[in-house]
């Protein structure tokens, strides 16, 4: 997650629809088997694994994020979450990248490290903003280098020695109006400017993307046409 949207929603970001279904989106690919020890790389305010702390069985997790001032550790339910700038020697069984490759200049390389770093059976959850031709300013606010098809994203993982369990699109039903809204801002009002079109709704426009996220969910693993983001799940056998 990056630091620069948790500073637009602040203390709303867990009732935003995009955050709290990206959330429902990560556990149901992850399925019953809850994880004993996270790894959330690039991990921000570390609401993903704040969310899995509280709806799971894990015991612990560890955000790791440059962007932190300095090392610290907080309590949060009676689990521990520990924030860090570097985690090169940190073992986990779940490791989570929500949005991070699409920052890295060597996406391969960086994701290849942490494989290399996990013990066997490890699972990785991986998101990242599905297709080029919906780059915006949006894009440039946050620092992006790349938008991802699914088979692209499968190919990182597949080259960093991984082996893909699952990929799917997400936000699919809300993607046509995406795609139409950023044509238009490119077309007609001639808009690249570089600014977040992350803001707080009202509680009802909120609530209707909510809701139709959730219709979404049961959904989302036969969904390999379209999206906002794409999601994988894989493994280090």
């Amino acid at each position: 997650m990056d630091l620069k949207e948790v500073g637009i929603l602040g203390a709303d970001i867990g009732r935003h629809w995009y955050y709290s279904s990206k959330a429902l989106a990560m556990m149901h690919l992850l399925g019953d088997k809850a994880p004993a020890t996270i790894l959330d790389v690039g991990a921000g305010s570390g609401f993903f694994s704040r969310h899995l702390l509280a709806h799971t069985d894990a015991k612990e997790a560890w955000c790791v994020d440059i962007s932190y001032e300095a090392d610290s550790d907080q309590v949060e339910g009676g689990k521990v979450i520990h924030y860090r700038r570097l985690g090169d020697n940190i073992s986990a069984s779940l490791v989570l990248l929500m949005d991070v490759l699409e920052h890295l200049d060597d996406d391969i390389g960086v994701l290849k490290q942490y494989g290399d770093l996990a013990p066997s059976g490890s699972r990785f959850v991986i998101s990242v903003p599905a297709f080029q031709f919906l780059w915006s300013g949006h894009d440039d606010f946050l620092e992006h280098k790349r938008r991802y098809t699914l088979n692209q994203l499968e190919e990182v993982v597949h080259k960093a020695g991984l082996e893909v369990k699952r990929g799917a699109y997400y936000f699919g039903l809300v993607f046509p109006i995406a795609a139409i809204l950023r044509r238009a801002q490119r077309t007609w009002f001639n808009s690249e400017e570089a600014t977040s079109q992350l803001t707080n709704h009202s509680p009802i426009t909120n609530l209707i993307l909510k809701t139709v996220c959730l219709v979404e969910l049961p959904l989302m693993r036969f969904n390999r046409m379209a999206g906002l983001s794409a999601f994988c799940l894989a493994e280090k056998t």
